[in-house]
C-alpha cells in the first residue's frame, strides 16, 4: 500500500481547460427579489452588487483580509475553465447543455491543504454565471454568490477565484446563478491532506446526479416554471411526466411562486412535465422530491453505458462520493462489500461500518473498501423514484450486471449522518452558545413558496452574528417536504447527537428539528439555503451577516 498523497495524480489533474460551442439556452441567476430579513437597511456591500444594511462585514474588507492572512499563502496552483455550451454523451443519449471544459463532471481540481488556488473561470455561456466552492471555508469575496459577494461574470468575460485552501477534503464547485446547477456545471475539488494518515492502493471519485437539461426540449428552468405553474399550468402538460430509461414517476399537486430568475432572457421550451407524481420514501418522511428526472447519473453516465472503475482484487479503495444532484437523495451500496466510512463533507469521523449510505444533495462521504475479485455494481438508488444510477468495478473477470441490478447492501445495514462520531481531532469542543439563530423552514407545493421564516430571499437580509462567537443554529421545519440545508464559509457540528460530526450541508425532515452548532471564524455575508435548487430559486435562503 502507499500514501494517498500522489502528487502525479496532482500534475495530471490540476490543469483544467474547456471548449464548447456558445448556444442560446435559457437560465436563470439570482436578482434579488422577495420579502425581507432581520435588521436590514441601507449600505454598500463592497464586491457584492446593489445595497445591504449599515454595521455588517463588507465580503472584501478587512476583516476578510485579516481571516484570510491567518490562513497562510502555500503554493499557487493555477486552474483555467471555461464554461460554454457543448454537446454531452450520457452513455446513449447526447443533449446539449452547458459544462466545464466540454466534460461531465468537469475534470476534477486537486491541490494539496495549505495551497493557494488560483482559479479562472471564462465564462463563453449566453448568461451571467459564477462559481461556489462548496464546503470550503475560504475568504468571503471569492465564495461566488452575485449580488452578495461579488458580481457576476458576464458572457464573455472571466474572473479569477483566489484563496488560501485550509483543509484537506472531498469538496465541489458550482454554480451559485439560478439554476445553472442542474446543467452539467460541476465538478469535484479534492483538497489532500499532506499528512494523510489512511493507507489505500487507489482513490475513485464519484459523482452523482439527476438530469433532465437537453432531454426533449427540458430546461431546468422549464422545470422550475412548471413547478411553479403547477398542474393548472406553466408548462405544457401533455407528457404524463413518467421516465424514460430508469427515470421516475411520482408528485405533488398545485403551484405557485415568485420566480428568481433573470428577467429579460428568452422563454426556454418548455418540453414535457416534470413534475414529480407519487413518490415516497419512508427514510426522507414522505414525499421523496419535486422533479422527475428522465436520467440518474453515476460520473455523466446513464446506468445503461456506465462508467467503468478498475483495480486488482484485494486492492484498498477510497471512495470520494458526491451528489451533484439538484432534488434527488441517492442511497449508495457497492454490491458485495462492506464499506468503512471515514469522512462526511471533508472532516474525518470515527471508522463506521455500513453496507449503505444516503446522501442528500451537496453531501459527501469518504469510504474504504478492500474489493473482491469479479465485476461488482455501485448502485445509487433515487430514493423515492423508483430509478436508480449506475457504475461499475471491475477487478477480475466476467459479465456485468446489468442496469436496473438493486444489490442486497441496498436493503441491509444503513448509515445516515446522524450516527456518526466526530474524529476527535475535529470534533468542536463544548461550549454554551452565545447566539442562537431560529429558521423555519417555510412554504409548500401548492403554492411553490419555499422560504425560511415565510420570507423569500433577497441579498439585503442579515442574520446577525459576532466574530468569536458559538453560534447556534435551529432548523425547524414546518413543512412536509425534506431540506439539505446547507451553510456557506464553516462547518457546524450536528448538535442533536453527542460528539456530532462536522459537516457543512444536512438533512432536515418533514415537521423535524436540527439543531447545529459552530464557531463564527471567517467573517463575512454567508449564505444559508436548502441545497435542493427549486426550493432555493422559490426563495428558500438567507444571509448570516458578520457585525463589524
Amino acid at each position: 500500500m502507499r500514501n494517498s498523497t500522489r502528487r502525479t495524480v496532482l500534475g495530471a489533474s490540476i490543469a483544467v481547460a474547456g471548449t464548447g460551442i456558445l448556444a442560446a439556452c435559457s437560465g436563470s441567476g439570482h436578482s434579488g427579489h422577495g420579502g425581507s430579513g432581520g435588521e436590514e437597511g441601507s449600505g454598500g456591500t463592497g464586491s457584492g452588487s446593489g445595497s445591504a444594511p449599515k454595521g455588517y462585514v463588507d465580503p472584501a474588507g478587512p476583516e476578510v483580509a485579516a481571516a484570510e492572512k491567518q490562513r497562510g499563502s502555500g503554493p499557487v496552483r493555477a486552474v483555467r475553465l471555461t464554461a460554454a455550451a457543448t454537446s454531452l454523451d450520457l452513455g446513449g443519449r447526447t443533449v446539449r447543455s452547458w459544462a466545464y471544459g466540454g466534460e461531465l463532471p468537469g475534470k476534477e481540481v486537486r491541490v494539496t491543504a495549505g495551497d493557494t488556488l488560483a482559479l479562472t473561470l471564462a465564462n463563453h455561456l449566453p448568461q451571467p454565471t459564477s462559481l461556489h466552492w462548496h464546503g470550503l471555508a475560504l475568504r468571503n469575496d471569492m465564495d461566488g454568490v452575485p449580488d452578495l459577494t461579488q458580481r457576476a461574470v458576464r458572457p464573455g468575460g472571466d474572473f479569477t477565484y483566489r484563496f488560501a485552501v485550509p483543509h484537506p477534503g472531498t469538496y465541489w464547485f458550482h454554480p451559485h446563478s439560478g439554476t445553472q446547477q442542474d446543467r452539467g456545471l460541476y465538478a469535484p475539488l479534492i483538497v489532500e491532506d499532506p499528512k494523510e494518515p489512511l493507507s489505500y492502493d487507489k482513490e475513485w471519485v464519484v459523482v452523482l446526479d439527476d438530469w433532465v437539461d437537453g432531454v426533449d426540449g427540458s430546461t431546468p428552468d422549464a422545470v422550475l416554471n412548471g413547478l411553479r405553474g403547477g398542474m393548472g399550468g406553466g408548462m405544457d402538460m401533455g407528457d404524463s411526466g413518467g421516465s424514460e430509461a430508469g427515470g421516475a414517476d411520482g408528485g405533488h399537486s398545485g403551484h405557485d411562486m415568485s420566480s428568481m430568475s433573470l428577467r429579460g432572457q428568452e422563454s426556454p421550451p418548455a418540453g414535457p412535465s416534470r413534475m414529480l407524481m407519487g413518490s415516497s420514501s419512508d427514510l426522507l418522511g414522505g414525499d421523496a422530491g419535486d422533479v422527475a428526472y428522465p436520467y440518474y447519473l453515476v460520473n455523466g453516465r446513464t446506468a445503461t453505458d456506465p462508467s467503468v472503475f478498475r483495480a486488482r482484487p484485494g486492492d484498498r479503495i477510497r471512495i470520494r462520493l458526491v451528489n451533484a444532484g439538484s432534488d434527488t437523495a441517492f442511497r449508495v451500496a457497492l454490491g458485495g462489500h462492506e464499506m468503512t466510512v471515514t469522512h462526511t463533507d471533508g472532516f474525518p469521523v470515527r471508522h463506521a461500518a455500513t453496507d449503505a449510505l444516503l446522501l442528500g444533495m451537496g453531501e459527501r462521504y469518504d469510504v474504504l473498501v478492500t474489493v473482491k475479485d469479479g465485476v461488482f455494481p455501485l448502485t445509487a438508488l433515487a430514493e423515492g423514484k423508483k430509478a436508480s444510477a449506475l457504475a461499475l468495478l471491475r477487478t477480475g473477470g466476467g459479465s456485468a450486471p446489468s442496469a436496473g441490478v438493486r444489490p442486497k447492501e441496498l436493503d441491509g445495514r444503513l448509515l445516515t449522518a446522524d450516527k456518526l462520531t466526530a474524529d476527535e481531532s475535529v470534533a468542536l469542543p463544548r461550549k454554551k452558545p452565545d447566539r442562537t439563530v431560529t429558521l423555519q423552514l417555510t412554504g409548500g407545493m401548492e403554492k411553490y413558496d419555499w422560504a425560511f421564516d415565510k420570507k423569500p430571499y433577497r441579498a439585503d437580509q442579515r442574520h446577525p452574528v459576532r466574530a468569536g462567537e458559538r453560534v447556534r443554529l435551529v432548523f425547524a421545519n414546518s413543512t412536509s417536504m425534506w431540506h439539505p440545508v446547507h451553510l456557506h464559509g464553516h462547518t457546524f457540528a450536528l448538535a442533536n447527537v453527542a460528539g456530532g460530526p462536522r459537516k457543512d450541508t444536512a438533512l432536515v425532515l418533514p415537521n423535524g428539528t436540527l439543531t447545529v452548532d459552530f464557531d463564527a471564524d471567517n467573517p463575512g455575508l454567508w449564505m444559508i439555503h436548502c441545497h435542493n435548487v427549486y426550493h432555493a430559486e422559490a426563495g428558500m435562503m438567507t444571509v448570516l451577516g458578520y457585525r463589524s
